[in-house]
């Protein structure tokens, strides 16, 4: 997985400054002087890390990491900005932050918070997935569509998170039967099972799309 790192701030010679030593330290980045565009990039991108200003045009930054973080957004986020009191530092950090930097700082800082955030992130498995509209909580075995409950059966949820994760390929009917069903029960399960889960999760757009001959891909 690339190391894709988004950041937001408004100051635009500071912002050219992060992402130059950033994008020298191996890190894909992309920079924003607001939050507008933010999510949608997030949607578009498999971003592992943010460095967010608090003091934005547009939004206070610690508020909108709260909003992605409530809407299954997990990717570790350093605040970067002047606030740097203790009641602003505690604040950043319940509300959704990972690391705080307070400016000014020094960039060789900023770049080895960041290596070290992602490559701790990259490492460990996630507790929520997030994939267009839906929000997969791999402990409570949940998911959401557009923020509501959708229920699904052990076999659906596990299979659901099996595709998603593997998101990037086609997964075989061999494959899911392997490693979703554990045992060999046929094509016909498959089938019948992935049909049973685009009922639940497709009312609005489509998610799961079959490859003839193969199998099925996330799309």
């Amino acid at each position: 997985m690339k190391k894709s790192v988004i950041i937001i701030e408004d100051n635009e010679d500071l912002l050219e400054l992060e992402e130059f030593h950033l994008s020298s330290a191996g890190f894909d980045v992309i920079g924003f002087l607001s939050t507008k565009g933010v999510e949608q990039a997030l949607e578009e991108e498999d971003v592992t890390l943010l460095v967010v200003d608090r003091n934005l045009p547009n939004a206070e930054g610690s508020e909108f990491v709260k909003t992605l973080r409530d809407k299954g957004y997990d990717m570790p986020v350093i605040f970067v900005t002047a606030k740097g009191s203790d009641k602003d530092i505690e604040e950043g950090f319940l509300r959704g932050g990972d690391d705080y930097l307070t400016k000014p700082f020094n960039m060789n800082e900023l770049v080895l918070r960041a290596k070290a955030r992602v490559a701790r992130y990259l490492g460990v498995a996630t507790q929520k997935i997030k994939y267009r509209n839906l929000v997969i909580d791999e402990d409570s075995k949940e998911l959401s569509i557009n923020g509501e409950y959708e229920k699904l059966t052990s076999l659906e949820f596990k299979l659901l998170l099996y595709l998603i994760k593997n998101r990037d390929r086609v997964v075989s009917r061999d494959e899911l039967l392997e490693e979703v069903w554990k045992e060999d029960v046929g094509y016909k399960s498959v089938t019948m099972a992935v049909s049973r889960l685009k009922n639940k999760i497709e009312k609005r757009e489509q998610y799961i799309e079959a490859v003839r001959g193969v199998g099925y891909k996330i799309c």
